[in-house]
Formats: C-alpha cells, sequence, structure tokens
C-alpha cells in the first residue's frame, strides 16, 4: 500500500505594505518589520528603525552593528562597553566598601596613563561606531523631514559620549598624572617610618612682595602616625634663636648651636628662616659642598640644613620636606573658589611700616574685616602674612588656620569640578623630596586622618615656655620632651571602682 503526500498549501501572499510578522535573521521586531532585513520601500519603516539604531548607539555603543551591520565591529563595541560599565560599577563600590583604594590608585603614574589611554580609545571608538550606525541608518531612505533631527541626535550622542570620554583623559586624568609626575620627582626607596611615625618638614615661603632672595616664613613639622594615621603639627617659629643641628655637616659647623653671622651682603641673624642665606645665598657653591647629595634627592642644601636644626630642636627623624610658595598658596585658594575662615581680629593688608611707630591707617593698602570671610586667594595670602599689628605667634595661628580650612574644604566635588586649575596652581605651590612609592601609602594615611582631630603643638612662650629670642639648652630639653609626649601619650589606665 502506498501513501501519498498531502497536498502542498499555497503560499500566503505577503501583508499589505511588505511587512513580516516575524523577524528574519536577528528576530528583533519593530511593529511589523525587522531591524536587519527592513522594507527599505517604507519611509515610515526606515525611519523607525533609525530612531532605534541612533538611540541604541547612545545607551549601548556597538548594538547597532550586532544587530544589522558588522557584527565584528559590534561584538568590540559591546566589549568596550561592558568593560566600561563594569568598570565604573566597581569604582562605586569601592567608593563605599574600600575608601582607600582608589586614592592609592590615583596615585599611581602607570594607572593614570593605563586609563587616560583607555578613555581615549573608548572615545574614538564611539567615533566610528556613530558614522557606521549613520551609514546603516541610511538617511536617504527614512522620511524627508526626520533626516535633519536624526542626524543631529545621532551627532549629539557621539559629542556627548565621546567627547565626555576624551574630556575625562585629557582634562582630568593627564593634569593628575602631570602634576604627579612635576611634584613627587624622588625615585629612591622609600625609608621606613621613625618610632611608628612618617616625619615631614613643612616649610612656606614668600616669593612675592618684590623680594630678593626667599626666607622660610612658616615652619612646622608634620608627624603621621604609620597605622591609625593621626596627624600631630609642631609649629617652630621663624625667628627662633640659637636652633641646635642634629648629628651632619650643620652640627660640625655650629656645635653649640646656629648663632649666625652678621654681614651687609647676607644680613644673617641667629633665626632658624635665616638658615637659606646662611647656607645657599652666600655660599660660593650655593651649599652644594655642605650638602653635596641635596639636588640629586630633589632638594636644596638650605632645605636639608633646615631638617637638620628641626631634628635637633624636636628630637625626632625628618626625611622629607614639603615646600609652599605663597604666591602659590594663593592661586590654589582661588582655583578652589575661596576659602571661608572667621577672622578673630582687623588686619591691614601690606607690606609694613616704612617707618617706626607710622599707623597702619597711613600705609595700609586695604583690611580684612573681623567677623566669618569668604577670602580669595589674594585674602588669603595677607591673611597668612599680615604681622605688623599682631605678633609672630598670631601669625602661625593664622597660617595654621588657613591650612586646615583648605584642606577641610578641598573635598572631592570641588576638586574635580576645578581639577584643570587645582594641577595648574599645583605644579607652582609644592615642592618635596617624598618618593613617589610612598605616595599610596601616605594617601591611605590621609584618608584615616579626615576622621581624626589634628593635634598641634606650638614652640611659643606660651604654648612650650620657650624663649624664642634667647632660648636656653634645658629650653631645647623641654621642647623634646614635649614633643615625646605629644606623639606618645600615656595609655589610659583604669581605676578601681569605689
Amino acid at each position: 500500500m502506498s501513501v501519498s503526500a498531502p497536498p502542498r498549501m499555497p503560499r500566503q501572499p505577503a501583508p499589505a505594505g511588505g511587512g513580516a510578522t516575524s523577524a528574519q535573521g536577528s528576530g528583533v521586531i519593530i511593529g511589523e518589520q525587522p531591524i536587519r532585513r527592513p522594507d527599505t520601500r517604507s519611509p515610515q519603516v526606515m525611519t523607525r528603525r533609525a530612531w532605534w539604531l541612533v538611540v541604541l548607539n547612545f545607551v549601548m555603543p556597538g548594538s547597532a552593528q550586532s544587530l544589522t551591520g558588522n557584527r565584528r565591529l559590534g561584538r568590540i563595541g559591546l566589549t568596550a562597553t561592558f568593560v566600561l560599565w563594569a568598570a565604573v560599577l566597581l569604582t562605586v563600590i569601592a567608593a563605599f566598601l574600600w575608601p582607600g583604594v582608589l586614592p592609592v590608585l590615583a596615585s599611581n603614574g602607570f594607572f593614570l596613563l593605563a586609563v587616560q589611554i583607555a578613555l581615549l580609545a573608548y572615545a574614538v571608538l564611539w567615533v566610528v561606531l556613530t558614522i557606521d550606525t549613520l551609514r546603516l541608518v541610511r538617511l536617504v531612505k527614512t522620511r524627508r523631514g526626520a533626516r535633519p533631527a536624526i542626524a543631529a541626535v545621532a551627532i549629539l550622542g557621539m559629542v556627548v559620549g565621546s567627547g565626555g570620554a576624551a574630556y575625562a583623559a585629557q582634562q582630568l586624568v593627564a593634569p593628575a598624572r602631570e602634576l604627579l609626575a612635576s611634584i613627587f620627582t624622588n625615585n629612591t626607596p622609600p625609608v621606613d617610618p621613625s618610632n611608628g611615625y612618617y616625619n615631614f618638614l613643612l616649610l612656606g615661603a614668600d616669593s612675592g612682595l618684590g623680594r630678593d632672595s626667599m626666607r622660610f616664613d612658616s615652619i612646622s613639622v608634620v608627624s603621621v602616625n604609620a597605622e591609625t594615621g593621626a596627624v600631630h603639627i609642631t609649629g617652630i617659629p621663624r625667628d627662633l634663636a640659637y636652633v641646635p643641628f642634629a648629628d651632619g655637616p650643620m652640627h660640625d659647623l655650629y656645635p653649640d648651636g646656629f648663632e649666625g653671622h652678621y654681614s651687609e651682603t647676607c644680613g644673617w641673624g641667629p633665626g632658624i628662616n635665616q638658615l637659606m642665606n646662611a647656607v645657599d645665598i652666600c655660599q660660593d657653591d650655593d651649599g652644594a659642598s655642605i650638602y653635596p647629595d641635596a639636588a640629586a634627592n630633589s632638594s636644596t642644601p638650605a632645605i636639608e640644613a633646615t631638617k637638620d636644626a628641626a631634628e635637633g630642636i624636636l628630637g625626632i627623624q625628618i626625611p622629607y620636606y614639603v615646600f609652599v610658595d605663597m604666591k602659590g598658596f594663593a592661586d590654589i585658594v582661588d582655583a578652589l573658589g575661596g576659602v571661608d575662615i572667621t577672622v578673630q581680629e582687623r588686619l591691614p593688608k601690606g607690606g609694613g611700616p616704612t617707618y617706626e611707630g607710622e599707623p597702619a591707617e597711613d600705609w595700609a593698602i586695604g583690611w580684612i574685616e573681623a567677623g566669618p570671610q569668604h577670602m580669595d586667594g589674594d585674602t588669603a595670602q595677607w591673611y597668612a602674612r599680615s604681622r605688623y599689628t599682631t605678633s609672630d605667634w598670631d601669625r602661625m595661628r593664622r597660617q595654621r588656620e588657613l591650612q586646615q580650612a583648605i584642606l577641610a574644604q578641598a573635598n572631592p566635588a570641588n576638586v574635580l569640578s576645578r581639577f584643570q586649575q587645582v594641577a595648574a596652581a599645583g605644579e607652582d605651590l609644592v615642592q618635596t623630596d617624598i618618593p613617589s612609592g610612598l605616595l599610596p601609602f601616605l594617601i591611605d594615611l590621609a584618608v584615616k586622618a579626615k576622621e581624626q582631630p589634628v593635634q598641634t603643638l606650638e614652640l611659643t612662650p606660651e604654648g612650650a615656655g620657650i624663649d624664642t629670642d634667647e632660648p636656653t639648652a634645658d629650653e631645647y630639653a623641654h621642647v623634646r620632651e614635649l614633643v615625646q609626649q605629644n606623639l606618645y601619650p600615656p595609655s589610659p589606665t583604669a581605676t578601681p571602682e569605689g
């Protein structure tokens, strides 16, 4: 017995308009038409398809090519997009769960270079994908009135996406990398903390006011606990006299302390701020014979001499320095958009009286009024500089207030929004011999330090009981005891109940 095949059903005609009820190839449907094989005779279909491709290219670059174009190019675009999304997601997670990781990565020049290259490559890829998407759209097949809008939206998406990646690479990452490279030039291996602390000599000097030399106007030592990040700042008066030196070349020259030398050329005095004159300016070789390795270690003989003096005064090891130019200090305040300070007393701006007893009203070029003030860079500079109507101790206090206010107000949002200006000001603001290899660890400590109050000790008659004009050896010994007590306070002991 033979079985005959069922009769073949006749082919049904295509629906009016040439549509299909199911996708052919990709399976993606827009209305009745697939994206990959649309009815090119219908401007309405091609217009809807064009808008979908343009939106997909912006939301998920590479998806337009995967659906209706070069799938290999689409895979490249989608992979790059997913990697970028993953990086952003990990960054957000790290910011909440591991806040110390991001600053450490941001301080690594090689990491920043890799990020910069990746962002630039993604920006170029987005341009390529957008141009290819416009090719796939086939504008000539869309409705005539929609063509300008489709092209404009595609280009706008490219500018936002590709331009955003390029901006981040060139205006955020590149300045950060250049800033690190310009400031942290010392590539020597980092030293271990001394007795649990990293100690840094913080120097402030003023290159303004038409000075023919630059003396240290602000001298302090910042001690950072290597485990907890706790910060202690010891302020050293710039006119502190007859300072002792730690073992080294200056101790050999001045075993009984720095007495200074008076001359019409150098004007040396016994104050610690005169060390720049004594070591740099009035030496035929600019102090190179005293500290021959200073230049190779990103330092100067005057700074090294001041380190030795600070070590002799405080009795601690100070391997590194940070030098801040007060002119650059004003630039950083402007770059951050100003700084808020509560002024305790009315202060004059200006270079000071021309004769003894001249009223401040006669020589002042302006005034900083008492009360809350939002200061620009110039006003902040005068706030830290002014001293003729107050004491040097008041000036030290104001400088410390300004330093802490800038640190407190330099929040991430503020810095990022003005990053170019901040980075440009930072290159002129800071010099240091801190090795680049130590920077990630210090940034991690800085994150911990944000959660703790800064402790201070001012070496003044009121703060440390020292006569800054005629200090004795016993007074310097007392200072060293105070420093030890502040850095290593006794642990609280439990008292018996009752």
